[in-house]
Protein backbone atom coordinates (compact mmCIF):
# COMPACT_ATOMS: atom_id res chain seq x y z
CA UNK A 1 0.00 0.00 0.00
CA UNK A 2 1.38 3.42 -0.98
CA UNK A 3 1.72 5.98 1.79
CA UNK A 4 1.02 9.71 1.48
CA UNK A 5 3.21 12.36 3.08
CA UNK A 6 1.87 14.97 5.49
CA UNK A 7 4.07 17.67 3.95
CA UNK A 8 7.57 18.12 2.50
CA UNK A 9 9.22 18.04 5.92
CA UNK A 10 7.61 14.68 6.66
CA UNK A 11 8.69 13.46 3.22
CA UNK A 12 12.28 14.53 3.92
CA UNK A 13 12.44 12.69 7.22
CA UNK A 14 11.12 9.53 5.61
CA UNK A 15 13.48 9.87 2.67
CA UNK A 16 16.45 10.26 5.04
CA UNK A 17 15.76 6.76 6.35
CA UNK A 18 16.52 5.45 2.85
CA UNK A 19 19.90 7.22 2.88
CA UNK A 20 21.39 5.99 6.14
CA UNK A 21 24.56 4.75 4.43
CA UNK A 22 25.58 8.38 3.76
CA UNK A 23 25.20 9.62 7.35
CA UNK A 24 28.07 11.56 8.89
CA UNK A 25 30.39 11.33 5.89
CA UNK A 26 32.71 14.23 5.13
CA UNK A 27 32.52 13.57 1.38
CA UNK A 28 28.72 13.96 1.14
CA UNK A 29 26.62 17.04 0.36
CA UNK A 30 22.89 17.43 -0.24
CA UNK A 31 21.88 19.69 -3.12
CA UNK A 32 18.17 20.49 -3.18
CA UNK A 33 16.23 21.71 -6.21
CA UNK A 34 14.34 24.87 -5.23
CA UNK A 35 11.87 25.63 -4.31
CA UNK A 36 9.92 22.51 -3.29
CA UNK A 37 12.97 20.32 -2.88
CA UNK A 38 14.53 22.52 -0.20
CA UNK A 39 12.26 21.56 2.77
CA UNK A 40 12.81 17.92 1.79
CA UNK A 41 16.56 18.41 1.43
CA UNK A 42 16.78 20.29 4.74
CA UNK A 43 15.40 17.29 6.62
CA UNK A 44 17.66 14.88 4.74
CA UNK A 45 20.79 16.96 5.37
CA UNK A 46 19.90 17.47 9.04
CA UNK A 47 19.27 13.77 9.60
CA UNK A 48 22.45 12.71 7.84
CA UNK A 49 24.61 15.42 9.41
CA UNK A 50 25.89 16.73 6.07
CA UNK A 51 25.87 20.18 4.40
CA UNK A 52 22.91 21.51 2.41
CA UNK A 53 22.97 23.83 -0.59
CA UNK A 54 20.74 24.50 -3.59
CA UNK A 55 21.12 23.71 -7.25
CA UNK A 56 18.84 25.86 -9.36
CA UNK A 57 16.98 24.26 -12.26
CA UNK A 58 14.17 25.76 -14.30
CA UNK A 59 11.65 23.79 -16.31
CA UNK A 60 11.01 24.93 -19.88
CA UNK A 61 7.25 24.62 -20.24
CA UNK A 62 5.34 24.65 -23.49
CA UNK A 63 4.27 28.24 -24.26
CA UNK A 64 0.58 27.28 -24.07
CA UNK A 65 0.91 24.60 -21.36
CA UNK A 66 3.58 25.64 -18.85
CA UNK A 67 3.25 22.52 -16.70
CA UNK A 68 4.27 20.26 -19.59
CA UNK A 69 8.06 20.31 -19.80
CA UNK A 70 9.72 20.51 -23.19
CA UNK A 71 13.10 20.74 -21.44
CA UNK A 72 14.96 22.34 -18.57
CA UNK A 73 17.81 24.73 -17.71
CA UNK A 74 20.35 24.23 -14.94
CA UNK A 75 23.07 26.31 -13.34
CA UNK A 76 26.23 26.24 -15.43
CA UNK A 77 24.53 26.87 -18.75
CA UNK A 78 23.14 23.36 -19.31
CA UNK A 79 19.94 23.03 -21.37
CA UNK A 80 18.14 19.72 -21.88
CA UNK A 81 15.45 19.56 -24.57
CA UNK A 82 12.73 17.04 -25.39
CA UNK A 83 13.11 17.26 -29.17
CA UNK A 84 10.28 14.80 -29.80
CA UNK A 85 7.79 16.91 -27.84
CA UNK A 86 9.04 20.14 -29.40
CA UNK A 87 8.56 18.66 -32.86
CA UNK A 88 5.17 17.10 -32.08
CA UNK A 89 3.86 20.27 -30.42
CA UNK A 90 5.27 22.39 -33.27
CA UNK A 91 7.12 24.78 -30.98
CA UNK A 92 8.78 27.45 -33.10
CA UNK A 93 12.42 28.49 -32.69
CA UNK A 94 11.23 31.93 -31.58
CA UNK A 95 8.98 30.43 -28.90
CA UNK A 96 11.79 28.22 -27.65
CA UNK A 97 14.19 31.16 -27.46
CA UNK A 98 11.61 33.29 -25.65
CA UNK A 99 10.82 30.65 -23.02
CA UNK A 100 14.54 29.92 -22.54
CA UNK A 101 15.33 33.61 -22.01
CA UNK A 102 12.51 33.99 -19.47
CA UNK A 103 13.58 30.96 -17.48
CA UNK A 104 17.27 31.89 -17.64
CA UNK A 105 16.45 35.26 -16.09
CA UNK A 106 14.46 33.55 -13.32
CA UNK A 107 17.28 31.04 -12.73
CA UNK A 108 19.78 33.87 -12.28
CA UNK A 109 17.39 35.74 -9.95
CA UNK A 110 17.03 32.68 -7.76
CA UNK A 111 20.78 32.12 -7.67
CA UNK A 112 21.25 35.66 -6.36
CA UNK A 113 18.36 35.39 -3.89
CA UNK A 114 19.31 32.06 -2.37
CA UNK A 115 23.08 32.19 -2.44
CA UNK A 116 23.83 35.91 -2.30
CA UNK A 117 27.57 36.32 -2.69
CA UNK A 118 28.46 32.79 -1.61
CA UNK A 119 30.37 30.65 -4.05
CA UNK A 120 28.97 27.33 -5.22
CA UNK A 121 30.60 24.56 -3.13
CA UNK A 122 33.38 22.49 -4.74
CA UNK A 123 32.10 19.05 -5.70
CA UNK A 124 35.28 17.41 -6.97
CA UNK A 125 35.35 13.79 -5.66
CA UNK A 126 32.24 14.44 -3.53
CA UNK A 127 29.11 12.31 -3.29
CA UNK A 128 26.21 14.57 -4.24
CA UNK A 129 22.69 13.70 -3.11
CA UNK A 130 20.28 15.55 -5.40
CA UNK A 131 16.89 16.00 -3.74
CA UNK A 132 13.51 17.18 -4.99
CA UNK A 133 9.96 16.74 -3.68
CA UNK A 134 9.12 14.27 -6.45
CA UNK A 135 9.67 13.21 -10.05
CA UNK A 136 7.01 13.28 -12.74
CA UNK A 137 8.73 13.54 -16.13
CA UNK A 138 12.14 14.08 -14.53
CA UNK A 139 13.15 16.82 -17.00
CA UNK A 140 14.47 19.19 -14.33
CA UNK A 141 16.38 16.48 -12.51
CA UNK A 142 17.96 15.26 -15.77
CA UNK A 143 19.25 18.77 -16.40
CA UNK A 144 20.63 18.93 -12.87
CA UNK A 145 22.51 15.64 -13.24
CA UNK A 146 23.93 16.66 -16.63
CA UNK A 147 25.11 20.00 -15.26
CA UNK A 148 26.69 18.51 -12.14
CA UNK A 149 28.73 15.98 -14.11
CA UNK A 150 30.89 18.95 -15.16
CA UNK A 151 31.95 19.44 -11.53
CA UNK A 152 33.49 15.96 -11.33
CA UNK A 153 31.67 14.50 -8.32
CA UNK A 154 32.58 10.91 -7.51
CA UNK A 155 28.93 9.91 -7.27
CA UNK A 156 25.51 11.46 -7.97
CA UNK A 157 22.58 10.07 -6.01
CA UNK A 158 19.09 11.20 -7.03
CA UNK A 159 16.72 10.91 -4.06
CA UNK A 160 13.02 11.79 -3.98
CA UNK A 161 10.07 10.89 -1.75
CA UNK A 162 7.78 9.96 -4.65
CA UNK A 163 8.11 9.34 -8.38
CA UNK A 164 6.33 7.89 -11.35
CA UNK A 165 7.55 4.27 -11.59
CA UNK A 166 8.75 4.60 -15.18
CA UNK A 167 10.63 7.83 -14.37
CA UNK A 168 12.34 6.24 -11.38
CA UNK A 169 13.42 3.30 -13.54
CA UNK A 170 14.70 5.60 -16.29
CA UNK A 171 17.04 7.35 -13.84
CA UNK A 172 18.95 4.13 -13.21
CA UNK A 173 20.88 4.93 -16.38
CA UNK A 174 21.17 8.66 -15.60
CA UNK A 175 22.39 8.82 -11.98
CA UNK A 176 24.85 6.59 -10.14
CA UNK A 177 22.04 5.70 -7.73
CA UNK A 178 18.33 6.47 -7.69
CA UNK A 179 16.22 6.31 -4.53
CA UNK A 180 12.45 6.77 -4.80
CA UNK A 181 10.80 6.17 -1.42
CA UNK A 182 7.39 5.65 -3.05
CA UNK A 183 6.52 4.74 -6.65
CA UNK A 184 2.71 4.65 -6.71
CA UNK A 185 0.74 3.28 -9.65
CA UNK A 186 -1.18 5.09 -11.00
CA UNK A 187 1.01 8.11 -10.25
CA UNK A 188 -0.77 11.07 -11.95
CA UNK A 189 1.02 13.95 -10.17
CA UNK A 190 3.54 14.61 -7.38
CA UNK A 191 1.16 16.84 -5.40
CA UNK A 192 -1.45 14.11 -5.05
CA UNK A 193 0.87 12.25 -2.68
CA UNK A 194 1.08 15.10 -0.17
CA UNK A 195 -1.63 16.23 2.24
CA UNK A 196 -0.03 19.70 2.17
CA UNK A 197 1.64 20.61 -1.13
CA UNK A 198 1.46 24.37 -0.72
CA UNK A 199 4.04 26.40 -2.60
CA UNK A 200 7.42 26.94 -0.93
CA UNK A 201 8.39 30.62 -0.97
CA UNK A 202 11.75 32.26 -1.66
CA UNK A 203 11.84 33.41 1.97
CA UNK A 204 11.33 29.86 3.22
CA UNK A 205 14.13 28.60 0.99
CA UNK A 206 16.51 31.30 2.24
CA UNK A 207 15.57 30.65 5.89
CA UNK A 208 16.17 26.89 5.62
CA UNK A 209 19.53 27.42 3.93
CA UNK A 210 20.56 29.84 6.68
CA UNK A 211 19.43 27.44 9.41
CA UNK A 212 21.37 24.62 7.82
CA UNK A 213 24.54 26.71 7.63
CA UNK A 214 24.36 28.00 11.18
CA UNK A 215 23.22 24.89 13.02
CA UNK A 216 25.38 21.81 13.26
CA UNK A 217 23.23 18.74 12.60
CA UNK A 218 24.00 15.46 14.38
CA UNK A 219 24.41 12.42 12.21
CA UNK A 220 21.45 10.13 11.57
CA UNK A 221 22.73 7.44 13.93
CA UNK A 222 22.82 9.90 16.83
CA UNK A 223 19.18 10.85 16.23
CA UNK A 224 17.83 7.33 15.91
Amino acid sequence: MQSRFRNRRDAGRRLAAELREYAGRADVIVLALPRGGVPVGFEVATALGVPLDVFVVRKLGLPWHEELAMGALASGGVRILDHDLIRTARVSDDDLLRVTAQEQAELERRERRYRGGRQFPPLDHMTVILVDDGLATGASMRAAVAALRKDNPSRIVVAVPVAAPETCDAFRSVADQIICAETPEPFEAVGLWYDDFSQTTDDEVFELLERSRTRGAPPFAARA
